[in-house]
């Protein structure tokens, strides 16, 4: 079977929207598979390459890898995963594949090859085949579909009381239902360790004896539990922006994700002070920033993109503020505050609150997150609202309320990868959705084969942040030349 290109973007029916990983966080659960037990290769052919149908990309490669809906049954039904590829553009110098695991969880792999790969290095792209995928549930790999009418009806994540608690248990529950019954059997089987075995069922077919990886974000996560599982099949692994999927309580998981949002606004205030540039410089930011939140509480902030709609809390947080943090993009965010500040209000309107975030259930199926009742809920948000005041309404405590009442088949662990080569795993130090303190984490449990190289700056993503980074990680991803512990790289100019 061929996978032949990206049809049309679909409709909101399909539940794959990305979301930052907590941010934008036992064994492995529900697989009977031992450590590098084979059970993903058995009956795995060489995948089967045709042109894309991207007249506007040409290059990519597109096709489509067979694997079970769930690994533990191996012999039992398939789906087809959805793989893109661009070749080495020196041949000759060719090391093998690299595979890409995309963030999210929702994002397309597949996409990112047809759409090109400029977030790798040119020496990468020279020597490496980079391949993706559609994880199982996204893109074109099964995607999850839901109604659309029954995800318009989503409630807000500003519960008041323990009726709206209680309807939100109600309505998870209707809509996983409703997108199960469209989606099928795949839906019971999204969580990271069922993609794992995908992972391992591609390396075979790509005829890579080893695996070499690059995991951004939400990837980390599957990288990390792929060196778990198959210690001895990875040949070199990149682990950028480290989600720590040992965090243990729904507490400590919206505390740390509020802390790495919280110092991001406090890193956006300090370069404004110190750039005559900024929009904003000399002015009292978190002063102006209050007054927007109390604006778009009241319903009074107009939406840029929407003229003459109110902008929620919500939606100025993770969107206006959150989404520059990533690319360190503090210019435009104190461009955009600033024509916020200085737009009329609109009459105030009761209905400002955002509803939940159509969360994927990727997300759900990989984090037990429990809130026992509306008291615990409301405890919580005042949990991140201390440890990010100038943040409210993160997304996480929404994805929380998202996934109340859902089954969680691959729970949050401690790794134990056991036998595997030097991890190398890259993090900036300011972080708006995977703080340092996760990477950091992760290393640790790595042990002897976790290596954190740390970018001395801000942003989401950081392996092409300047020449030390870099080279790092082209010199661990082609020769294995592995960067001596403690590596630091200076933060580039802003």
């Amino acid at each position: 079977m061929l996978f032949r290109g990206r049809p049309p973007v679909r409709s909101a029916t399909v539940w794959s929207t990305a979301v930052v990983a907590a941010a934008a966080i036992a064994t492995v659960a529900g697989l009977a598979v031992a450590p590098d037990a084979g059970a993903a290769t058995g009956n795995v052919s060489a995948v089967r390459w045709a042109p894309c149908d991207a007249p506007d990309e040409p290059g990519a490669e597109c096709a489509t890898l067979e694997v079970p809906v769930d690994w533990a049954h191996p012999d039992g039904p398939t789906f087809g995963l959805a793989v893109a590829r661009r070749k080495a553009t020196d041949p000759d110098a060719r090391v093998g594949s690299m595979v890409f695991g995309p963030g999210g969880p929702g994002d397309s792999g597949v996409d990112r090859v047809v759409g090109g790969i400029s977030r790798f290095s040119p020496e990468v792209r020279r020597r490496f085949d980079i391949v993706s995928f559609d994880p199982r549930g996204v893109g074109e790999s099964n995607p999850v579909t839901c109604s659309g009418d029954l995800l318009a009806q989503r409630p807000s994540a500003e519960l008041a009381n323990q009726a709206e608690f209680d309807a939100t248990l109600r309505y998870n529950s209707r809509l996983r239902a409703d997108c199960r019954a469209r989606t099928g059997p795949v839906s019971d089987h999204l969580d990271s360790a069922q993609t794992v075995q995908d992972l391992e069922a591609l390396r075979a077919a790509l005829g890579e004896g080893q695996l070499t990886f690059h995991g951004s974000s939400y990837g980390t996560l599957l990288g990390a539990q792929y060196a778990e599982t198959y210690p001895r099949r990875v040949r070199a692994m990149v682990l950028e922006s480290v989600i720590d999927h040992s965090v243990s309580s729904t507490r400590a998981f919206l505390q740390s994700g509020a802390a790495a949002a919280q110092d991001s606004f406090d890193e956006f205030v300090t370069w404004c002070a110190g750039h005559s540039s900024c929009a904003l410089h000399g002015r009292d930011i978190r002063t102006i920033w209050q007054g927007l939140l109390d604006r778009a509480h009241r319903g009074e902030l107009e939406n840029p993109a929407k003229p003459g709609a109110a902008l929620s809390q919500a939606d100025l947080v993770n969107k206006v503020a959150l989404r520059p943090f990533y690319g360190a993009d503090y210019a435009s965010l104190a461009t955009a505050i600033a024509g916020l500040q200085a737009s009329s209000p609109l009459p105030a309107s009761p209905t400002s609150a955002s509803p939940l975030p159509p969360a994927t259930p990727v997300f759900c199926a990989d984090w037990h997150l429990p809130v026992r009742d509306y008291r615990e809920y409301t405890a919580l948000v005042g949990v991140m609202n201390r440890t990010a005041p100038d943040l409210p309404r993160l997304l996480p405590i929404q994805m929380v309320a998202s996934c109340l009442g859902a089954p969680t088949t691959n729970p949050q662990h401690r790794l134990t990868a056991r036998g595997t080569p030097p991890i190398l795993l890259s993090n900036a130090l300011h972080d708006p959705a995977t703080g340092y303190p996760w990477a950091a984490s992760v290393a640790r449990q790595l042990g002897r084969s976790g290596v954190l190289l740390t970018y001395e700056g801000q942003g989401h993503g950081s392996v092409t942040s300047g020449p030390c980074m870099e080279q790092a990680v082209n010199d661990y991803l082609i020769d294995l030349t592995v960067p001596p512990r403690g590596t630091r790289c200076p933060a580039t100019s802003s």
